[in-house]
This record gives structure tokens, sequence and C-alpha cells, in this order.
């Protein structure tokens, strides 16, 4: 008698999640044209900014687009060249080349793989809504505001071209949404000013398209002890903003597609991107937020295809079809952005009805963070000056929720105090003048069964309490801890006396 074993199953391979249907292919096809087309300008911009040639943001776009779309975390996120980054960059640039600007771009390359692998986004977690919300609506505006300077000093004929192409964005949908609004207007736009020979500013105006392919190659750099000083305080820089405006986005676009992305992956892919774009030579860069909503909110790609699409169509569009992309006119992609701009903004945040039912606290801290974002031009800056403001919110809060309530026996023998809330430097500095050291009998019971002690201040005032009882000849005995109160207790009690 034979007997067989049982086969088990050949390993299905899971299929791409472009690949799910024909719609959906088309659709992370056709946002990846869009998005190229909307890149190129913002690179060509960004590279002036920086002080370099169009080719080195081009080329970076293209990069760091190809790169994040296989070792990012979060899919149909755009990253490219990006105006954060160039600002912290271009004194380098101007002051030592572009040879230290391209190693600065490999460090903090380096540095954010680095801070990924460490953990740094889970730093995420303490970013409040009401600063998320700032950071969402400063975007919108920013986004709006950048638009501005191409509606000014321009031939009348830009004005009706960017009303048409906004809305040929608004009611296309309604005839068909197989192809997106956006590629729409901008087809619509440029056959109109070509055949009507119309005299408008274009992409090409922005600056000379390169036409040959990136080569990879060594910064141009002396590999020194000294030139690495330079360097580090820049990369540093670069790493950190880069890192922030990339995980803000993500999880700007996980709220928007009700889906989670792996923020560690996305920082430490972040640091390979540019890595790689610093061996193209390439100036660095991080997420887009106004090219993401174009590709996630404005098309409704949803798939890591998108994005690889977008950077490579925008490598055949600069070098292949240079000469038509640099007739299509800036309205047309002014249009696009100021609709993105509109859609981004969170209108319900700033409703009245909502202002009235929200704590003074909350708007405070997303009128601050978006201030202060405007004003600077900088998202990083204004998230970390946000996210400060609602600490210090959050503590004079929390502050006024300790309590002490005291009581003292019939027989006058003995006081009993209890403490109630939490116990940290805030909340602990008005602790010590609750208390009758004076009136109160020589045996005192403290009793912090409804408290928690958080950090050394609270430690620290609970000494200063019982030296106070002690100067007069009387006892002080704490109960009612709980077991991380009575550890942090039994560790630092009497060790924090000033000398």
């Amino acid at each position: 008698m034979t007997s067989t074993l049982p086969v088990a199953p050949k390993p299905r391979l899971s299929r791409p999640d472009f690949l799910a249907s024909p719609k959906v292919f088309r659709t992370e096809v056709l946002a990846g044209l869009v998005v190229a087309l909307a890149l190129i300008p913002e690179a060509i911009s960004f590279s002036i900014i920086a002080g370099v040639d169009p080719a080195v943001g081009l080329f970076a776009s293209f990069t760091m687009a190809v790169v994040i779309s296989i070792v990012g975390g979060r899919k149909a996120m755009i990253s490219a060249a990006t105006g954060a980054i160039a600002l912290v960059i271009a004194p380098l640039n101007h002051e030592y080349g572009l040879g230290y600007l391209v190693g600065a771009v490999i460090l903090g390359g380096v540095f954010q793989v680095v801070l990924g692998a460490v953990g740094v986004a889970k730093l995420m977690r303490f970013v409040p809504r009401s600063v998320m919300v700032g950071f969402v609506n400063a975007l919108a505006i920013l986004i709006f505001l950048a638009q501005v300077p191409e509606l000014e000093n321009v031939p009348f004929a830009v004005y009706p071209l960017v009303i048409g192409g906004l809305a040929l964005m608004v009611f296309f949908p309604r005839l068909t949404k197989a192809v997106p609004a956006p590629l729409v207007s901008i087809v619509i736009l440029t056959l109109i000013t070509i055949g009507a020979g119309i005299a408008v500013p274009t992409v090409g105006d922005k600056g000379e398209l390169p036409s040959s392919l990136p080569v990879p190659g060594l910064p141009d750099m002396p590999l020194t002890l000294e030139a690495l000083g330079i360097i580090a305080p820049y990369a540093f820089a670069f790493a950190l903003v880069g890192l922030m405006e990339s995980l803000m986005t993500a999880k700007l676009v996980d709220d928007i597609t009700d889906t989670h992305s792996n923020k560690t992956r996305e920082s430490i892919g972040q640091g390979v991107a540019n890595i790689v774009t610093g061996f193209f030579g390439g100036m660095g860069g991080c997420a887009m937020i106004g090219q993401t909503m174009i590709n996630v909110k404005a098309s409704g790609a949803r798939t890591r295809l998108s994005t690889f699409l977008a950077g490579s169509f925008l490598l055949v569009l600069v070098v292949v079809t240079g000469p038509i992309v640099s007739d299509i006119p800036m309205a047309a992609l002014v249009a696009v952005m100021i609709l993105v701009s509109v859609a981004t903004f969170d209108w319900h945040s700033v409703q009245p009805k909502t202002l009235r039912k929200l704590p003074v606290s909350e708007t405070v801290v997303m009128a601050v963070t978006v201030a202060v974002v405007v004003a600077t031009h900088n998202l990083a800056i204004g998230v970390i000056v946000g996210v400060l403001t609602a600490m210090i919110a959050f503590a004079r809060r929390v502050a006024h929720l300790a309590e002490v309530s005291g009581v003292v026996d019939p027989d006058g023998k003995q006081a009993v105090y209890a403490v109630t809330g939490e116990l940290f430097f805030a909340s602990s500095n008005d602790l010590v003048y609750q208390f009758d050291y004076a009136g109160d009998p020589d045996d005192v019971v403290i009793d912090l069964s409804d408290a928690h002690i958080w950090d050394a201040s609270s430690v620290a005032a609970l000494d200063a309490i019982e030296t106070k009882y002690a100067a007069r000849g009387k006892k002080v005995t704490i109960i009612g801890l709980n077991q991380p109160s009575a550890e942090m207790h039994d560790k630092l009690a009497g060790e924090l006396a000033s000398h």
C-alpha cells in the first residue's frame, strides 16, 4: 500500500494594485502625466531659488519621484525638488558652488536614513489635529500665493485663459471622469494659444529644458573633514525639513484616502531617494504637497504607478518633447494650482459654527500655525511653532486640574490632604502653597491615591513640602502612590535639593 503526501499549493504572486482594473490603470497613467506637466515649471522655479541650472531641479524631480515610488512608504505621494529644500541649500550653493550642494544632498539623505531607522517617524503622534489643520490651510494659502506672480504684469489674455481653465476643470467632470479634468484643461488651453497665436507666458519662458539624460557621478568637492564640516549643518537642516514635510504630507494623504502608510519606510525611502538624486547631480527634494494633491485629489490616483510615471513622463517630456512642452501656457498650470489650493483648504475648520464649538486654544494653535507658515513660507517652521503652542496651551489647561483638599481630624492630632490630578512641572509649582504649615498638627498625611507623578518637578515639590513641615517639627507621610509614581518618588526623593 502506498501513500502520497499532500502537495502544498504554489504561492500565488500578488497582483499589483494598479492592475486591478483597466480603469485604475488608466487613472494612474493619466494622473502621472498631469503631475509631470505640473512639475516642470515648479522644478525650474525651485532651481532658480537654489541658484542652479534648471536641469538640476528637473533631474532631481525625476530621480526623486522614480526612486520614492519604489522605496517609499506612502502610495501615490509625489516627491520632487521643493521650495523648502531649495531655501535650505541655496546659501551653500551661492558660497561654495554646486559640488558642495550635491554633497550636502547626499549627506542629508544619509541623515534621513539614520533618522528613519531610529524611529523619528513616531514623533508624528505628537502633532495635534489643530496643527495638522493649520498645516493644511497654510499649504492651501501658499499654493495660491505662489500663483500670484504669474498673474502680475502679464498680457490681458492670461486672465480669460485662467478663468476658462478653472471652468473646464469644474464642469468637465460632469460629462466624464474617464480623463482627469486638469489634463483636459492643459491640452485645450495649449491648443487655443497655439492655434490663435496668443502671446502669453509659457513653460519655456521659465528656463531652457535639458536635451540629454542625467549621468551619475561623484560631487565636485574635496572629500576632507573640513569640507564635511561645511556641508554637515546644511545637510542636517535639509534632512529635518525634508522629513517633516514628507511625513506631514503622508499623514494628509492617509486622511484623504482612508489608508495607512508606513512612516518609517517613508523616512528611510526619502533618504535613499536623496542619496540617489545627489549622485545624479540633483538638488534633492521631499514630498510635494501641491503635486500630491493634484495626483490624489484632482486625478484620483492611489498607487505607486502614478508616482513612478510622474517621474518617467517628466524625463520624457523635457528631453524628448521639450519644444512641445515649452509651448504650454503658464495660465493652464496656474488654473490647476488655484483649483488645488481651493480643494486643499479645510473650509469646515473656519466656519463660525465650528469655531464656536472648538476650545479657544485649538483655534489659536491653528491660527498660529497658519500665520507662521505664511510669514516664513516654511511649512516645517510653522509645524514646530504650532506644536510648541499646542504644548503650552495643553500645559496651562492641565495645570489647573491638580487640586488639594485638606481635612483635620476632630481630635486635632492629624491633618489629611487629598491631592487629585496630574502632577508635572506646570501643576506642581503651586502645590507647595496649598498647605497650612503653621496651623496643622504634628502628623500630616498626603494622600495621592487620585494623583499621578509625571516628572522630577513634582517630586521636588513634595520634598519642599516635607522640608517646610520638618522645619516646624512636623512629620509628613505620603500614601496612595500608584506603582509608576512610587518608583519615581523612591528614586528621586531627597536627591533634588539645590546646593
